[in-house]
């Protein structure tokens, strides 16, 4: 994070409006209609905020990959004020616990404006979004933090905007000097036994924080944070847990705009938070947060401007929370089995034939996006309206997100799979990354789950096992000689004894490069024993060789190699030098003939599986 003030960014004109995406021009254009706009009226009782420029106008948002849009005066800085309010009480829930908080901070819409001096039935303010509540949330911030306390606010807001903010000592001064209201409420706090801390030091944090300056754009990223589970889209920081998260999301929906909660929400539709500095912030979960500024206010304390904006954004893109249309079909762009789809491992003919026999016995399902309730109970009923398969892979690199729902869902899903003696086999997630261990703490101790990173690599072992269980058998140590090689089928005995002469017999080491990407290709290799892999410059593997089989033979068609080749295990391969070959062919075209047919032969196979591959994507 960094103290550095951005700079500001200031009218619609600036931006090179042919170089626009469609949300930058429609946020342009939004500024630009609204702009001219000037209902309401400045804030004027502290004294400080009647000081700022009406003229001021700036939006900004923030998407969950961390892109944020900006147009106007989107780094102007302001007070925070109100909108501090959900950031706190998500902070008191996490560090002291929400039976603590619920405790003394109830849920319900109050129906009064924000600094109303009345609490409920049971001497408790109505939610922490009015001014009663949020001097509760300081307090009980002041009770666990002591001295400390408005520092640990004010580093919670800077994760949440993704710098350090600072403090308009100005308005702090004012607001402390004319907060007679709030003086009020925290003696009718205190007295109702709210408050444990001397009011005077409660009211010293509170008034502090309401004082923190904030942009749009800081705004936009703090609203987007709370969209995004707590984690800070920009930074990549788990600021606060999905609990708080979603029971702040929840009194921002029913009371964050005050008086005026109902209109909105039936209106916009997203939950949000105004302050009386100017400032809105709209938080739609899993999709995006908003930011806005324009200091004139409106009857209900709310920015005239940040409102049509926000109404504009919700109305143009359907962005009502209840006007989802997610399709949990979309969950699956994948699935195949290996009969249809198989492993890029280069396989011998017995192999190939048990493989042959069984290829529904392993099932491939890649998944995409969130991992929601609707979505895993998808993918149950695949499973369980189709033949069960003896391995289930679950590929998991397209996932963006698990919900609690979806993994409590998945966890059962898995353990049923463990009743029939279904394997299941994870790929596309890292053990060390937070959605494995949800998964693992989730699934316990179950003995059927088996993870890859690779989905190739998840594809290949599950093939394995199927060729161990009907009797097969993989040796990697075996060796074995010319006269099994696929593109030498055909030769005679004699032109295959000559060709044995012309190889020089290679040894590699697990882990070493054979061929590179680039260099000539000037020789044939044929793996007598071990295993290799081919890889393409960008890390892709290409295929898996055992021994049997050739590599290097795109050197009869092309100058250079176009992939790396690697050894998995020590390995041995006969090496023939092109020139070497080429003589061969010229003394023997017959053979010659037959090598190259062969080698269309194999070429064909591969692209076989491939257009497969991309056929099966197409259609999902």
């Amino acid at each position: 994070m960094t103290t550095e003030q951005p700079k500001p960014i200031r009218h619609p004109q600036h931006w090179a409006t042919a170089a626009m995406p469609p949300l930058q021009r429609f946020l342009a254009g939004c500024h630009a209609e609204f702009w001219p706009d000037h209902d309401g009226a400045v804030a004027n009782y502290i004294p400080e905020l009647g000081k700022a420029d009406p003229a001021h106008f700036g939006i900004s948002l923030a998407t969950l990959d961390g892109h944020v849009y900006e147009v106007g005066d989107s780094r102007v800085p302001f007070t925070i004020q109100s909108m501090s309010k959900p950031f706190v009480f998500a902070i008191a829930l996490d560090a002291l616990g929400s039976d603590q908080v619920e405790r003394v901070i109830g849920v319900e819409p109050s129906g009064d404006p924000f600094n109303s001096i009345r609490l409920n039935a049971e001497n408790h303010p109505f939610n922490p979004m009015v001014n009663a509540g949020a001097i509760a949330c300081s307090g009980l911030v002041r009770q666990a933090r002591h001295g400390d306390a408005f520092e640990t606010i004010r580093d919670a807001l800077g994760r949440f905007a993704g710098r350090r903010l600072d403090v308009d000592d100005a308005v702090f001064t004012s607001e402390a000097a004319t907060g007679d209201r709030n003086r009020a409420i925290a003696y009718l706090l205190r007295t109702s036994d709210v408050l444990k801390e001397p009011v005077d030091d409660v009211l010293a944090v509170y008034f502090r924080q309401c004082a923190v300056l904030v942009t749009a754009r800081d705004c936009a990223i703090m609203a987007a944070t709370l969209a995004n589970r707590g984690v800070n889209p920009v930074t990549g920081e788990q600021v606060v847990t999905p609990y708080a998260v979603s029971r702040t999301l929840a009194v921002m929906t029913s009371s964050g705009m005050y008086d005026f909660a109902g209109e909105w929400i039936y209106r916009v539709g997203i939950p949000a938070k105004s302050g009386v500095g100017g400032g809105i912030l709209a938080s739609l979960p899993a999709r995006l947060g908003l930011g806005s500024y324009s200091p004139r206010l409106d009857g209900h304390g709310n920015s005239v401007r940040g409102i049509k904006v926000c109404e504009a954004l919700s109305a143009h893109y359907g962005l009502h929370m209840l006007n989802r249309s997610d399709d949990a079909r979309t969950s699956i762009i994948a699935d195949y089995d290996i009969g249809a789809n198989p492993s890029r491992r280069s396989r011998r003919a017995q192999e190939r034939d048990i493989l042959a026999a069984h290829p529904d016995a392993v099932r491939v399902l890649e998944l995409v996006g969130t991992l929601s309730f609707s979505n895993v109970d998808y993918v149950s009923r695949q499973l369980a309206g189709s033949a069960r398969p003896q391995f289930v892979i679950f590929d998991l690199h397209r996932v963006t997100a698990m919900t609690q729902a979806g993994l409590r869902l998945l966890a059962e899903l898995f353990r049923e799979l463990a009743d029939f003696h279904v394997t299941v086999v994870l790929s596309g997630i890292r053990r060390s990354s937070a959605e494995w261990q949800e998964i693992t703490e989730r699934t316990g101790d179950l003995g059927n789950v088996r993870d890859f990173y690779l989905l190739d690599t998840a594809i290949e072992w599950a093939e394995d096992q199927i060729v161990y269980r009907y009797g097969g058998a993989i040796d990697f140590i075996e060796t074995t000689e010319l006269a099994e090689q696929p593109l030498l089928a055909g030769l005679s005995g004699d032109e295959r004894h000559e060709l044995a002469a012309l190889a020089t017999i290679k040894h590699y080491q697990q882990g070493e490069r054979i061929l590179a990407a680039g260099e000539p290709a000037n020789s044939l290799f044929f793996l007598r024993s071990g295993v290799i892999h081919v890889t393409l410059p960008d890390g892709i593997r290409l295929a898996t060789l055992t021994a049997g089989q050739c590599f290097g033979e795109m050197a009869l068609l092309e100058p250079l190699r176009s992939a790396d080749v690697v050894a998995d295990f020590s390995a041995t391969a006969f090496e023939i030098t092109l020139d070497d070959f080429e003589r061969f062919r010229a003394r023997h075209p017959k053979a010659g003939e037959r090598i190259m047919r062969n080698l269309a032969q194999l070429l064909a196979e591969r692209l076989t599986i491939a257009n497969a591959r991309l056929n099966l994507l197409a259609a999902d």
